[in-house]
């Protein structure tokens, strides 16, 4: 198994600068827009390695840091030598362990990036500057790194081993016949990188040491133990810094990576995807946004809860009576009517929410007393209609009267003698133009108050959802865009 040649991002994208940056720009942005949902055990650290990541990207993607990780005595500084064909970094019995970082650079000019990842500067040395470098051109842009022992007892060289695991780009650990299962590096360091496995690469040092046949064996612990910790995929090799054993295998694979576009963009996608990943439990596992059917529904509630139907149900009775009686009139609502419908809406709009995003929403939105008074104002100024309408009553009235006034006449007619035509044709005459008078206006009088019974009770309707929407929606919405931004930057399905 190799070193995965080719990887790409999520998605095919391609990691250049400027996307990286623009991404970077989004995670800050949602940090500064959510202060108070983020926990500030996450946005503090989330903070700083985007800093990190910011400093790293300033000094551009154009160079490939390897670092070579290992334990006291595991020949991890012999190694170095090894693979840059000098003799700079302190071994053996000169210096027990690695105090500093010492770092081999081929190509351009990288001390700025070498300021950033401190090291010192007399423990800095250029490939090309010692000897004639042609056959090193192809390694261009590589830098290669020789940490402090992650085992050593100085909290000092732990610490500086802390801060490059995530800074470097290909993490190789080296290890040795009597110390591979050190617990220091499994628990403290393997165990935590599952997500890095294609930047990693395990050496197994001194196999010069191990009698005939041993180097297998030796080789088939490692991989188990590297299993256990949930590594299946990084490359274990046994090399030699005495012998040379795979030292060229190793140049091929540092050359593969170079050769590789943008090996740093790789490692910043890396720490911002982790950086992501650490800030998800702050946000809901799905998109929430405001359902425009619990807006209706709550409005719905708050027609009730005032008495707005009962009065639209009046006006549609009342005003089609002949003699009308008094419309009823809305009520302020209840206020634990209210405080329902604001609890409901409340819990179905933000189900799923962590607990500082819910709370964010609830300091938001309008409280029952106050949802309770805009409620009843806003139904107190919906002006009831007037009971009658002169020209409806007239044609009933004065439509009753003359079918009345026409059946009288009808009625002396016959009694004095006249009991045909012509005689009837005027008095029926009357009376029928009064029916049809009387009718069309009784008529149009129900008609009329359906169409005020209606009105009335849109224009509350509409007041209500104005209120609702002022209150509840609109004041939610802030806070779930902010939500929804945050989502996004950590690039979450919306």
């Amino acid at each position: 198994m190799t070193m995965n040649q080719n990887a790409a991002p999520a998605g095919g994208q391609v990691l250049d600068a400027a996307h990286l940056e623009a991404r970077l720009d989004r995670l800050r942005g949602a940090l500064d827009e959510c202060p108070t949902e983020i926990p500030a055990s996450l946005s503090i650290p989330a903070r700083e390695h985007l800093d990190e990541v910011a400093e790293r990207l300033a000094l551009g993607v154009d160079h490939t840091v390897v670092a070579l990780f290992g334990g006291t005595g595991s020949g991890k500084s012999s190694l170095f030598n090894a693979l840059t064909s000098l003799q700079f970094a302190d071994v053996g019995a000169r210096r027990p362990t690695t105090a500093r970082a010492t770092a081999c650079t081929w190509g351009d000019d990288a001390e700025a990036l070498l300021d950033f990842l401190e090291v010192a500067d007399d423990r800095r040395i250029r490939r090309e500057s010692l000897l004639d470098a042609a056959d090193q051109d192809a390694f261009a842009g590589l830098v290669l790194l020789d940490v402090p022992d992650y085992d050593s007892v100085s909290t000092e060289h732990a610490l500086q081993v802390d801060r490059l695991v995530p800074l470097a780009d290909i993490l190789v650990w080296v290890v040795d016949p009597q110390k591979y299962a050190d617990a220091v590096l499994h628990e403290g360091y393997l165990r935590g990188l599952g997500a890095r496995q294609e930047d990693m690469l395990v050496l197994v040092n001194q196999v010069d040491t191990l009698p005939a046949g041993g180097t297998e064996a030796l080789l088939e612990d490692v991989r188990a133990l590297l299993a256990a910790d949930g590594l299946h995929d990084v490359q274990v090799l046994p090399v030699s810094a005495v012998r040379g054993d795979n030292l060229a295998a190793v140049h091929e694979l540092f050359l593969e990576r170079v050769s590789r576009e943008s090996n740093a963009a790789r490692t910043a996608s890396a720490q911002l995807d982790a950086i992501a990943m650490r800030l998800r439990p702050a946000v809901a596992a799905r998109a929430v946004a405001t359902q425009p059917e619990l807006a209706d529904a709550a409005v719905t509630t708050l027609v009730h809860a005032c008495g707005a139907q009962a009065v639209a149900d009046s006006v549609r009775t009342g005003l089609a009576r002949t003699f009308p009686r008094a419309l009823a009139r809305p009520a302020p609502p209840a206020r634990d009517a209210v405080a329902s419908v604001q609890t409901t809406w409340l819990r179905r709009t933000t189900e799923g929410l962590p607990g500082a995003w819910l709370r964010s929403v609830e300091n938001a939105v309008a409280t029952p007393e106050t949802l309770a008074a805009q409620t009843a104002e806003a139904v107190g100024s919906v002006q009831l209609p007037r009971h009658r309408t002169p020209v409806i009553e007239l044609a009933w009235w004065g439509g009753a009267l003359a079918a009345l006034i026409g059946v009288v006449w009808a009625v002396v007619s016959l009694v004095h003698g006249q009991a045909f035509v012509p005689g009837l044709l005027a008095p029926l005459a009357v009376a029928g133009i009064g029916l049809v008078a009387a009718v069309g206006a009784l008529l149009a009088r129900r008609s009329r108050a359906r169409r005020e019974a209606e009105e009335y009770a849109r224009a509350v309707r509409a007041r209500l959802v104005s209120v609702v929407s002022r209150g509840l929606t609109r004041p939610a919405d802030g806070v779930l865009v902010r939500h929804r931004m945050l989502r996004q930057a950590l690039e979450l399905p919306r």
